[in-house]
């Protein structure tokens, strides 16, 4: 049981489902004709080296790992709804996933750096000593304001809402799955919708984290709190990783419950109940998984 909580994972596409275990990864989409048009494909190299067992640096690379390859599912399923057959791989991936990070980067931490910063300066030119610390603060609330508000203003638009389905169908497989249960639509629909490993719980981590961090570094010149913000991510998410490893091993503890709470909590955003339909594509996805891992030796 405990190979079954450390080894699977899986993302919401579009129409479908992206599982990944060990050795390879699969993406079931439900076609503009109603049928469940499944890839697999095996994992790369990183996912079976010494890397996978070196904390804190695993982290920071197999994440970027993983967003390639989920930004490759994205691809994979939008060409099965649109019946086209261009690819999006190599220099094309990483650099659209460059793009994305970057905006992103922008968006939830140079700018509420900028705001932050903005707030000391003020603050210290009015009352002396005032914003040592007060802009950092500031920093971290805007930055988790901005990221839960982005969430939900997206979760409003219909496209997004049906990859939030999909996204609960993800977890209630992988929660069916790691209890043992038989993998059919009408069981699978009954377990719960959050899962410790979620995506979103591990955002959520990295943004409380650098609250306090960044609140610890103290005041400090606009170049300088610009530059640690951006390079700190790579650590930031280290740690996050890490955290979200230990504490899906230890679900069992009360305090590792209690620890969880907010990111189980976060999950109501991002996900929603999936109707029977995306049940069987999500099931589809892992079942396809697992028979593609068996085959490779």
């Amino acid at each position: 049981m405990e190979d079954r909580i450390i080894t699977y994972g899986g993302q919401a596409v579009i129409e479908g489902v992206m599982m990944r275990g060990q050795k390879a990864y699969a993406v079931a989409m439900r076609a503009p004709d109603g049928t469940i048009a499944i890839h697999t494909e095996k994992l790369a190299n990183v996912y079976r080296s010494g890397i996978t067992k070196i904390p804190f640096l695993r982290g920071s690379i197999l994440l970027w790992d993983a967003l390639g390859l989920g930004m490759r599912a994205l691809t994979l399923s939008a060409n099965t709804q649109t019946g086209e057959d261009e690819k999006l791989e190599g220099p094309a991936l990483y650099l659209t996933l460059g793009l994305s990070l970057t905006m992103g980067i922008g968006l939830f931490f140079l700018l509420p750096a900028a705001l932050g910063g903005w707030a000391e300066h003020l603050l210290q030119s009015k009352i002396p000593s005032s914003g040592l610390w007060i802009g950092n603060l500031l920093e971290g609330v805007l930055r988790l304001l901005f990221f839960i508000g982005y969430i939900w203003g997206i979760s409003f638009m219909p496209d997004v809402t049906r990859l939030f389905m999909y996204h609960g169908a993800e977890h209630k497989t992988i929660n069916a799955f790691e209890a043992g249960a038989e993998l059919t639509p009408e069981v699978v629909a009954n377990y719960p919708i959050e899962h410790a490993r979620c995506g979103t719980a591990f955002l959520l981590t990295l943004v409380l984290l650098s609250i306090l961090v960044f609140t610890a570094l103290g005041p400090m010149s606009i170049g300088w709190r610009l530059a640690t913000r951006i390079l700190f991510i790579p650590i930031l998410a280290g740690i996050s990783i890490e955290y979200i490893r230990w504490t899906a091993n230890h679900l069992k503890n009360p305090f590792v419950q209690m620890l969880i709470k907010p990111n189980l909590a976060m999950q109501h955003l991002t996900t929603r109940t999936p109707d029977l339909t995306m049940l069987e594509v999500a099931i589809a996805s892992f079942q396809s998984m697992r028979k593609a891992e068996q085959e490779i030796a």
